[in-house]
């Protein structure tokens, strides 16, 4: 049940001395002052603690705050955890994998580091610990730390992937290398296809190696329009539109009816990381299912702009990509995805699809790990990309 809740939409204290023994009771930022975050350079750890109760019995996990960058460029606090396998600290650098997580919430309490079980929201995390990688699992900015959570805004996610493997590298028992793949399901397909997109400016020093994303939000404005009217189409648009709005500071009264605005709100707060949750905004959304939108959002600006601006695809890719799409799928519709694929190859990228027959949403990112991690391991060793684009 917790892994399905994860996927719906889905140590070093000794060595840093200043961060307490465990996140104080607060703010989750703790006592990181502004000052501090500004000196810091992208992917400077500023806070680490144990993950307590969040990993695996063969894995050492530490959940960590580190320096980002906002819409901006500005200097932010991010929280996020890095896994490693227990043992030894090894004489060669392990290989990185960036874990980019489905869609959680776009509120403070909605990170997966402040849950009891990080591991079980971690799509193929036995299988990279079996192979020896280092996981990133950024929670984004926005949650787990101030403000409200960037959704579904390209350059906000890579941005925090990218420092989280920067921060792994700061862990001297984690023996993180340079070398890295992404790896994400919805929103965190989205996250690692911009991701790919953005390393190399972003980051030049890091060297990525492969992008794998399963049920990936693409081509924005059409995902919306398929899955307007759904359960899950009403709540990932009311979150949209809260974070938007606050973002950029769009008034709601132009696209939402006055007299479902509280309802808005409410079912635009709620996590999704639990299948408490789960059942409660189902009860929460109903009012939704008879009245929310004024107008469709996708069909007038600024709200259609952000959606094309967010569309990944417009850039290239990065490194070769792995696509893992649940024919099953009803929120992240297959044909959609197909269609963003034909992009990408007519654009020289070198792509592999793969279809899970019979698969959900909900399940694409766990269906799909075993493929996921053996080809990013294929990536790591050098092993040429399959390609299925047609030339």
């Amino acid at each position: 049940m917790r892994r399905l809740a994860g996927s719906f939409c889905a140590l070093l204290a000794a060595l840093l001395p200043a961060a307490p023994a465990q996140p104080g009771a607060g703010h989750p930022l703790g006592d990181v002052g502004s000052h501090e975050i500004i000196a810091a350079k992208p992917g400077s750890i500023l806070r680490v603690w144990p993950q307590v109760g969040g990993s695996v019995d063969n894995a050492r996990a530490y959940r960590i705050l580190y320096r980002s960058a906002g819409l901006n460029g500005e200097p932010i606090a991010v929280s996020g955890a890095v896994l490693f396998p227990d043992g030894p600290t090894p004489r060669s650098k392990r290989d990185v994998v960036a874990w980019a997580h489905p869609t959680t919430g776009v509120v403070e309490k909605c990170a997966p580091t402040l849950l009891p079980d990080l591991s079980g929201t971690i799509a193929g995390i036995d299988e990279m610990l079996e192979r020896g990688f280092v996981i990133a699992a950024t929670d984004y900015a926005g949650l787990g730390g101030e403000g409200m959570h960037p959704y579904l805004i390209g350059v906000s996610e890579a941005r925090s992937v990218l420092d989280s493997v920067r921060a792994a590298r700061q862990l001297p028992d984690a023996a993180a290398g340079s070398s890295f793949a992404v790896w994400g399901h919805s929103q965190g397909g989205h996250a690692a296809l911009f991701t790919g997109e953005q390393a190399a400016g972003y980051a030049p020093e890091l060297q990525l190696v492969g992008v794998a994303a399963a049920a990936p939000a693409t081509y924005l404005g059409e995902l919306f329009r398929a899955d307007r009217g759904s359960i899950g189409g009403n709540s990932l648009t009311a979150m949209v539109l809260l974070s938007w709005s606050k973002l950029y500071d769009i008034p709601l009264d132009n696209v939402v009816e006055p007299g479902a605005m509280r309802t808005f709100e409410a079912v635009a707060r709620t996590c999704i990381e639990r299948i408490t949750e789960l059942l409660r905004l189902q009860e929460i959304e109903a009012p939704l299912q008879r009245a929310f939108l004024k107008v469709d959002p996708t069909t007038i600006e600024p709200w259609r702009g952000i959606m094309h601006k967010n569309t990944p695809g417009q850039a290239p890719a990065g490194a070769p990509v792995l696509i893992l799409q649940g024919t099953a799928d009803d929120l992240v519709r297959p044909q959609i995805t197909q269609q963003f694929a034909d992009h990408l190859c007519a654009g020289g990228a070198v792509v592999e699809m793969k279809w899970l027959e019979g698969v959900s949403h909900s399940f694409a990112g766990y269906d799909g790990a075993d493929t996921a991690v053996r080809w990013m391991a294929d990536r790591f060793h050098g092993h040429p990309a399959p390609n299925g684009c047609k030339r």
